[in-house]
C-alpha cells in the first residue's frame, strides 16, 4: 500500500477508552495478560490482536489469544524462556504455558522501501514476510476491518485504525485496501470471508465478494494441507451448515469440493437434504460439546459423486462390490488433490460408504457380522440420513433402529438364513415378528441335536 493511504489510516485512529468498551480482563486468558504485562514492562508495545478482541467486543469467548508488539521475534525469546520461534513464511513467537500456546507477532512493514526485512513475492502471492513496521502498517496488513483492532494492556484501551468497530456495529464485513490484490496475496482470505461471515452472523460486502468469481480458481494453487485445515474450521466449529450455503452462494463450493459441486448441479434434493442434515446435525453436536469426525463429514459432503459413480459401474455390469470400492478410491483421489484429507480419515469414510449396500442384505449372518462391525454405527448414522434418497432407505433405517433394540435372541429368531428377491436382493422381514422355532429332536443318546 502507498504512502499516502498509511497517512491516512492514521488519521483516522480512533481509541475506544475503557469505560467506552465492554472487554474485561477477567475474560482474557491469565497467559496471554502474563505475555502483555511482560512485554509492556520491557518498555516494548504490547497489545492483544486480531479475532479476541473481535469476540470479547461482541460478547463472545475466545479460545486463541494473539499479541503484536514492536518487539523482534529475538527480543520476544530473550524475554520468555518458554518461547520457540516458528515459521519461515512468517516468523512468529510461541510463548507456551502448559497445553496453552500464546502467539506474538512482531508489526508488520508495509513497504521494504528502506532495504531491510525479508519480503519475497511471487505472482502477487506474498510467500515470505518478515519486514517490520510500525502499528498503523501492521493495521494496513491485516484482512478485515473487524480483525485490525488492538487492545492496549498499557491503558485498557482499544485502538481502531480502520473502521473496525463500525464493521462490527453494521455486521459487514469489509476487506482492507483493494480486494483483488489482498486474494491475489493470500487467496485463502476468500474462505476466510465466508467463514467469519458465518460464524459471526455478518454479510460480506459487495465489494469484498466481487472478486471471488474471477480468482476463485486461485484456490487451486494454495496447498491442500491447507485447504484440510480451512475446511475443518469452517465445518466443525459450530457454523458448518451456513458455511456451506454461504461458500456454495459465493460460487467458492467448486474450488473446494469440486465433486460435490457437480453432484449438487445435477438437481438432487435428496443429496442437498442429506448434507445440509449431516452438517446441522454437526453443529448441534458440537453446540453440545460432544465430539465429531472430519471423516463423517467428508464422507456426507462427497456421498453423491460417490453413489452416483457406484451405480453407474453397475448398471453396466461390474461387480457391485467392486463397483463401489472403486467409485470411493476414485472420489477420494481427486478430492484430495484440492483438500488433502489425511488417510485415517479416507479409510473411515470408505468403511462408510461400502457399508451402505450391507444394510440391505436382511439376513442372519450378514446382519449380525455388520453389527459387529467396528463402523457400524457411523454407517447406520450415514444411513439415516439417507432417508429423503426414497422410501425404501427410509424404511430401512427404521429396520436396522428396531433391531439394534432387540435382545440378540429375538433378532436372530425374526431373521432368515436366506432371503432373495428374484433379482438377487434382499428382502427386508420384521424384526417384530418372530418366527416359529421348529422343535429339535432328541437322539438317542440324550443329547440334542440339530434343529
Amino acid at each position: 500500500m502507498n504512502p499516502t493511504t498509511r497517512n491516512e489510516a492514521r488519521l483516522a485512529l480512533r481509541i475506544i477508552t475503557r469505560e467506552q468498551h465492554t472487554i474485561s480482563r477477567k475474560n482474557i486468558s491469565k497467559a496471554a495478560l502474563r505475555v502483555l504485562y511482560r512485554l509492556n514492562d520491557a518498555g516494548y508495545n504490547a497489545y492483544l490482536v486480531g479475532g479476541a478482541v473481535r469476540d470479547l467486543l461482541l460478547g463472545g469467548h475466545p479460545k486463541d489469544f494473539d499479541v503484536a508488539t514492536n518487539a523482534t521475534p529475538d527480543d520476544v525469546k530473550k524475554l520468555f524462556r518458554n518461547c520457540r520461534l516458528i515459521g519461515r513464511r512468517f516468523r512468529l513467537a510461541h510463548v507456551v504455558y502448559g497445553n496453552e500456546i500464546i502467539e506474538v507477532a512482531t508489526f508488520r512493514g508495509a513497504s521494504e522501501d528502506d532495504g531491510e526485512g525479508d519480503r519475497h513475492i511471487v505472482d502477487g502471492r506474498i510467500v515470505r514476510d518478515n519486514v517490520w513496521g510500525t502499528i498503523e502498517e501492521d493495521a494496513l496488513r491485516r484482512d478485515f476491518r473487524v480483525n485490525a483492532m488492538y487492545y492496549d494492556i498499557s491503558d485498557f484501551s482499544v485502538r481502531d485504525y480502520v473502521g473496525g468497530m463500525h464493521d462490527l456495529q453494521d455486521h459487514a464485513l469489509h476487506l482492507i485496501g483493494d480486494p483483488a490484490t489482498r486474494y491475489r496475496e493470500d487467496p485463502v482470505r476468500m474462505l476466510r470471508a465466508v467463514r467469519l461471515a458465518a460464524k459471526l452472523d455478518f454479510r460480506i460486502d459487495p465489494s469484498a465478494s466481487a472478486p471471488f468469481a474471477e480468482l476463485g480458481p486461485l484456490l487451486s494453487g494454495v496447498a491442500p494441507a491447507r485447504l484440510f485445515d480451512e475446511s475443518l474450521k469452517m465445518f466443525l466449529a459450530g457454523h458448518g451448515l451456513k458455511s456451506f450455503r454461504l461458500l456454495e452462494q459465493c460460487g467458492l463450493l467448486k474450488f473446494m469440493f469440486p465433486a460435490t459441486a457437480r453432484a449438487l448441479k445435477r438437481g438432487d434434493s435428496a443429496l442437498r437434504s442429506l448434507i445440509e442434515s449431516g452438517l446441522e446435525n454437526t453443529d448441534g453436536r458440537v453446540a453440545e460439546g460432544k465430539s465429531v469426525t472430519p471423516a463423517f463429514l467428508f464422507a456426507v459432503l462427497l456421498w453423491g459423486e460417490v453413489r452416483d459413480l457406484a451405480h453407474t459401474w453397475v448398471t453396466h455390469g461390474k461387480d457391485a462390490g467392486d463397483a463401489w470400492a472403486r467409485a470411493a478410491t476414485h472420489v477420494v483421489a481427486e478430492q484430495c488433490q484440492r483438500v488433502a484429507i489425511p488417510r485415517r480419515f479416507t479409510i473411515t469414510m470408505e468403511e462408510i460408504w461400502s457399508l451402505q449396500p450391507r444394510f440391505e442384505q436382511i439376513q442372519r449372518k450378514k446382519v449380525f457380522r455388520l453389527l459387529a462391525h467396528p463402523r457400524f454405527r457411523a454407517a447406520f448414522d450415514f444411513l439415516l440420513l439417507r432417508a429423503a434418497e426414497s422410501t425404501a432407505i427410509g424404511d430401512l433405517g427404521q429396520w436396522w433402529a428396531h433391531a439394534q433394540q432387540l435382545p440378540h435372541e429375538t433378532l436372530a429368531d425374526a431373521l432368515p438364513l436366506h432371503q432373495t428377491t428374484a433379482t438377487g436382493e434382499l428382502e427386508p422381514v420384521r424384526a417384530g415378528a418372530p418366527r416359529k422355532r421348529k422343535r429339535r429332536r432328541k437322539s438317542t443318546t440324550g443329547k440334542s441335536g440339530t434343529a
